[in-house]
């Protein structure tokens, strides 16, 4: 009995009519059938590539070539590894495999006609054992896959398999698949290993490193500060960072940390919002028994989680007398001792502090001590208020507009000429904090491309409905309940349409229906006009 043999062939025609023709005839009439031919067409040639059983006359290869010779208008012939369609499911199967989540398809059968290596590594089945089975064999209780092809709807749900390597979870998500006549063809399971979504999210929370390249500024001011910083940043010595709020001083604490290099983290503490019962522990720890409610193992302290990183201290002129002692024997030693405790422990935290207030004068009173002023005053970062760096201005309002436009999905804004000049013109108590809080409310406020001057609302200004609000007077509790409820209403109504960059939106904030707000935009009279970036009452 004579062996079958495939074998596999391209051959390049000049193209033209009947070529498919004259190979049919030609195979057949030497007793040999084609298992698959597939035809391309391509600068004014036609490539055949074909697999042909060679079952009858068993023709060796060099035969068969010069067979193919024969045929008009041949302008090349050699045998092939593998066929075009071979070679793009190898490529499909290669790329399947280099995915980070399984994949399982399915025909309208429910049988496996696609799996990659993680599906196969989630359920714990090797390649052969899936593709061409029946979906219901791989797991006959709970098949998210499926559920997907009998419902043919999508499905999705978190799922536990038992493997040989023990327990596997995943989030399976099945959809259904359709062709163009909208007929169902199969389904494709999506599976991700709940491990891999677990550091995933840690590193999408994880919060996001500063430096110096991040910060905004031309002014002559900001850059020597920024290039004194840099020059710090690699030292062991203390920095205390001085400012007025909202001018950046934890930016610039966290920047100094990103470049020195250290390997520990950046740890930042609030001194004023600290309980003063609560400081020692906080930032020392302490051992077992040391206090009424205390944990069984003790705590370590927040000097002890900065070990090879930072400390920042903010606010730490809010700091009382007594932790401030101890405060300078870390700085002075380098040592810890968690409270009721007797031992040492050493910590190499980098000390950064920061404060908005004067530590001489707070020296000079007697409320902070003057030994820690000096040890904690080596080099000095002093970062200047808004209002002396007015050339920024610009540069942080076009940074903060492009942040809030991304985040409310709306067109470029630019900022007028006579906005520009309001905001620099204004003294920015707040800083640049308050900057950005005036630019995202301008943001909002604003329906055009261009941010006009009544879209610039200051702490100063009403932003409800450029009306002062009073509390209630005498006279005006006289008045019925009814009147007095819908005064309460209508004010409410106003701040709502006035928080909110549309009507839609303000009706979804009061959970009324988009019909029901309009009715009450109606009945109280309010108007937007198109000259103004606010609703208000329509005068009588």
């Amino acid at each position: 009995m004579t062996m079958r043999e495939s074998k596999k062939f391209e051959l390049v025609f000049k193209d033209r009519i009947g070529i498919v023709f004259d190979i049919t005839k030609l195979i057949q009439n030497h007793n040999m059938n084609i298992i698959s031919m597939e035809v391309e067409q391509e600068d004014g040639c036609a490539k055949v590539a074909l697999e042909i059983d060679n079952a009858g006359d068993s023709i060796d290869n060099d035969a068969l070539l010069a067979l193919f010779s024969t045929l008009p208008g041949i302008r090349k012939h050699e045998e092939l590894n593998r066929l075009p369609q071979e070679k793009r499911e190898l490529w499909s199967r290669v790329l399947f495999d280099w995915m980070s989540e399984g994949i399982l398809s399915v025909d309208a059968r429910g049988i496996i006609n696609t799996a990659n290596s993680v599906a196969c590594r989630l359920l714990g089945l090797p390649y052969e054992s899936l593709v061409n089975t029946h979906v219901r064999e791989v797991s006959p209780d709970d098949n998210i896959l499926l559920e997907c092809v009998e419902k043919k709807i999508p499905v999705r749900r978190r799922k536990s398999v038992v493997t040989s390597t023990g327990r596997v979870e995943f989030y399976g998500s099945a959809k259904p698949i359709h062709n163009s006549l909208g007929e169902f063809v199969g389904a494709v399971l999506l599976m991700k290993d709940l491990k891999e979504v677990k550091a995933m999210v840690d590193a999408v929370m994880a919060p996001i490193e500063v430096s110096f390249d991040d910060f905004i500024g031309d002014t002559p001011t900001i850059k020597n500060l920024i290039a004194f910083a840099r020059k710090t940043a690699e030292l062991e010595t203390t920095i205390s960072i001085t400012g007025e709020s909202g001018t950046g001083k934890e930016l610039f604490a966290k920047a100094i940390h990103f470049e020195s290099g250290r390997t520990g983290p950046f740890i930042p503490i609030n001194c004023a919002a600290l309980p003063e019962a609560l400081i020692e522990s906080e930032l020392f720890g302490y051992v077992n028994g040391a206090f009424t409610g205390a944990k069984k193992k003790g705590k370590p302290g927040l000097f002890e989680a900065a070990h090879n990183g930072t400390i920042f201290l903010d606010e730490i002129g809010d700091m009382p007398l007594g932790p401030q002692a101890k405060i300078l024997r870390v700085l002075q030693e380098g040592f810890i001792r968690r409270i009721g405790g007797v031992e040492q422990i050493p910590v190499n935290a980098r000390v950064v502090t920061a404060t908005n207030k004067n530590l001489g004068d707070m020296v000079e009173a007697g409320t902070f001590r003057e030994d820690l002023f000096y040890r904690i005053n080596v080099l000095n970062i002093q970062i200047p208020p808004l209002r002396e760096r007015v050339a920024d201005i610009p540069l942080l309002i076009e940074f903060f507009l492009r942040q809030f436009n991304q985040k409310l999905q709306k067109e470029d804004q630019t900022i007028s000429k006579e906005a520009l000049n309001q905001l620099c013109f204004y003294g920015w108590p707040g800083n640049v904090r308050e900057l950005r809080n005036v630019i995202e409310r301008a943001s909002i406020l604003s329906d055009s491309s261009e941010i006009a001057p009544e879209a610039i609302h200051f702490h100063a200004k009403p932003l409800c409905c450029g009306q002062q609000c009073h509390p209630v007077p005498q006279t005006m509790r006289e008045r019925p309940l009814k009147d007095l409820v819908g005064d309460y209403e209508r004010n409410i109504v106003l701040d709502t349409l006035n928080s909110t960059s549309s009507v839609r939106q303000a009706a979804r904030k009061l959970a009324l229906s988009h019909t029901a707000l309009l009715k009450k935009i109606q009945k109280y009279r309010l108007a937007h006009k198109k000259t103004a970036s606010f609703w208000e009452s329509a005068q009588p």
